[in-house]
Order: structure tokens, then C-alpha cells, then sequence
């Protein structure tokens, strides 16, 4: 027949290491709740309350919002990138073809304007010598006015 005997271990003889029973400074937290605390919450700042509240979500939880955010954060990044560049091309390209094309329109419109002049000059001559040989050779101010509107009927009004 076989017979049971307990055999003590020495590691359980030794008594463990912590308070004495005498220590008047041990107080089981368990069993008593202490009024007397110097916590303000208003001194808590929110990142402070967002880090203890991730203990409470689930680490599968935090993972998949970590991923969304991660995936956000790229798409924003790369439109924010494709929209700068974009712009950089539009802009350069504006420079490289709009302003040659406004110096060209601005030399246009000088010419333009340097051709009139010249026309008006030529008729204020025809005017002047028409005024000294007599209604028969010059021309009048109707066929003035209308060859200064481009042909068309128009008055000629007398300058202030």
C-alpha cells in the first residue's frame, strides 16, 4: 500500500518579505476609501484623459482606428501633393504662354493705336488745306466724322 506524506519545501518555511503586523502605516485600500486625495480633475488636461481611456478600448479596436487614421492621412497628403504640383504647372505654364501672348496684345494695341493717330493726322492735313482752297476740293466735316467712325454716319462735335 502506498502512503501519502507532505514533504514542507524550505522556500515555504522562510516567511516572505513585506509589512509586519505591527506596522501602523499598512491600511487596506480594499476595505476603506480614502476622502482625503489631492487629485483636481480640473488640472487634467485632455490628453491625459484620452491616454487613460485607451485602456478601455480594445487593442482590435485601436488598431483599426489607427489604420483608418493612417489611410486618411495618406489620401490627404498625396491630393494636397497632386494639387500643389498641379498648381505649379498651371502657374508656369500661365507664365511661360500668357506673357509673351500679353506683350504681343499690348504691341498689337500700340500699333493699333499709332495707325489711327497717323490716320488723323492725314485727314487734320486734308482738313487744313480744304479750309484754304474753298468748299469745292476738301471734304466735309460729315465725310470727316464718318471716315474717322470707320465709315459710318456720325457728327462732328466741337472740342471744349
Amino acid at each position: 500500500m502506498v502512503q501519502l506524506v507532505e514533504v514542507e519545501d524550505e522556500h515555504f518555511q522562510q516567511p516572505q518579505p513585506g509589512p509586519e503586523e505591527d506596522d501602523e502605516d499598512f491600511t487596506d485600500t480594499d476595505s476603506e476609501i480614502s476622502t482625503e486625495s489631492n487629485y483636481d480633475p480640473t488640472e487634467e488636461t485632455l490628453a491625459e484623459r484620452l491616454d487613460a481611456l485607451r485602456d478601455m478600448i480594445p487593442a482590435t479596436a485601436r488598431g483599426w482606428i489607427h489604420h483608418k487614421y493612417e489611410v486618411t492621412t495618406s489620401t490627404i497628403k498625396s491630393a494636397l501633393s497632386f494639387a500643389g504640383r498641379a498648381a505649379w504647372t498651371v502657374s508656369v505654364s500661365a507664365l511661360l504662354v500668357g506673357v509673351p501672348f500679353a506683350l504681343a496684345y499690348g504691341e498689337d494695341q500700340n500699333f493699333a493705336a499709332m495707325e489711327q493717330e497717323q490716320r488723323m493726322r492725314e485727314l487734320g492735313g486734308e482738313v487744313l488745306t480744304a479750309g484754304a482752297g474753298g468748299e469745292k476740293g476738301g471734304m466735309t466735316v460729315e465725310e470727316i466724322g464718318a471716315a474717322l467712325q470707320g465709315g459710318g454716319r456720325a457728327e462732328a462735335k466741337a472740342a471744349l
